[in-house]
């Protein structure tokens, strides 16, 4: 079916760099722009993964890496428009990419295949929208990402702000399913290795956000802090969910991501008047494989990402 001579035609859409003086930006304001590893945050990027390993002392390996991380974002559209029955839905859509390059890496049992420094361990494409009517249920954002291991994620959540922070949770990296004595379960070695000697004397796979707390503590204590925005995304709400290719889903399935994104922004300025701004984020994605002992089910494994990064200036 063509289009009339006289209907107008829709502008296309290019995305283009904002900066947090954009307007009508909501809880995204401050997050268009690049965001790195720099300056007294270099190597604030730690993850750790459980993997099946079956040629060793057990059936998995416990991998941890510490890294440094690009997050470049940038605005689609303010009003990217959803028609309805009752009235239009208004998005806003900012563009995101996440690279990752490896500082570091260790695992155990040791495998021989953690990796050198300089290698590239994760790219990931997506969006995060920003619905601002004709919402339910008060969820407000939405992450869609994608990563080339075969996986796709839509997860949903609510945006809130705060001048005074929200809590960094505590949480545990030890799988959920088995025996959770630290000390008495010779399963769980491997997190008792790292527990007993921290990755690179520093992190904690058992504990692993206690250094989100640790990074940004002083900040509040010396009264740096002017605003805090907080987006919290989940898979199990709504309509969101995770689809993995088949041999991801029979080998290690990607079941459910929970993500949390602290942007902190700084009594402090930059030279050309912009504020410094950090960002923090604290990821779980539960990995399910191997069947739990004496009860249904497969048993969880934590899939932990957390990093602590400075906003660059514009020029």
């Amino acid at each position: 079916m063509s289009n009339s001579a006289s209907e107008q035609q829709p502008s296309q859409r290019v995305l283009k760099k904002a900066t947090g003086s954009e307007e009508a930006l909501g809880p995204f304001t401050h997050l268009p722009g690049v965001w790195k590893n720099t300056g007294q945050f270099s190597g604030h990027g730690w993850n750790m993964i459980a993997l099946p390993f079956p040629t060793g002392e057990l059936d998995y390996r416990l991998l941890n890496n510490q890294y440094n991380e690009t997050l470049t974002f940038q605005l689609v559209d303010k009003n990217v428009p959803n028609r309805g029955m009752h009235g239009d839905q208004e998005v806003e859509t900012i563009d995101y990419v996440q690279q990752i390059e490896q500082i570091s890496a260790a695992d155990f049992p040791d495998s021989g295949l953690a990796g050198g420094a300089g290698l590239a361990i994760h790219h990931e494409p997506g969006l995060w929208l920003y619905m601002k009517n004709h919402t339910k249920d008060d969820l407000n954002i939405a992450r869609l990402s994608s990563i080339p291991h075969g996986d796709s994620l839509m997860a949903l959540g609510k945006s809130a702000q705060s001048q005074t922070g929200f809590e960094i949770p505590k949480i545990s990296g030890l799988p959920i399913g088995v025996d959770q004595d630290l000390d008495n379960n010779p399963y769980l070695k491997p997190y008792l290795h790292f527990h007993n000697n921290l990755f690179e004397n520093v992190f904690d796979p058992t504990q692993p956000n206690e250094l989100l707390n640790k990074a940004i503590l002083p900040f509040f204590q010396q009264g740096k802090i002017a605003n805090v925005t907080q987006l919290k995304v989940d898979s199990t709400l709504a309509s969101g969910g995770v689809n993995n290719i088949p041999f991801v889903v029979r080998q290690a399935n990607a079941g459910q991501v929970e993500a949390t994104l602290w942007i902190y922004e700084l009594t402090e300025k930059h030279p050309n008047g912009e504020p410094k701004m950090l960002l923090q984020y604290s990821q779980i994605v539960m990995l399910d494989f191997f069947e739990r002992k004496g009860e249904q089910g497969l048993i969880r494994w934590p899939h932990v990402s957390i990093n602590t990064l400075e906003k660059q200036p514009t020029s």
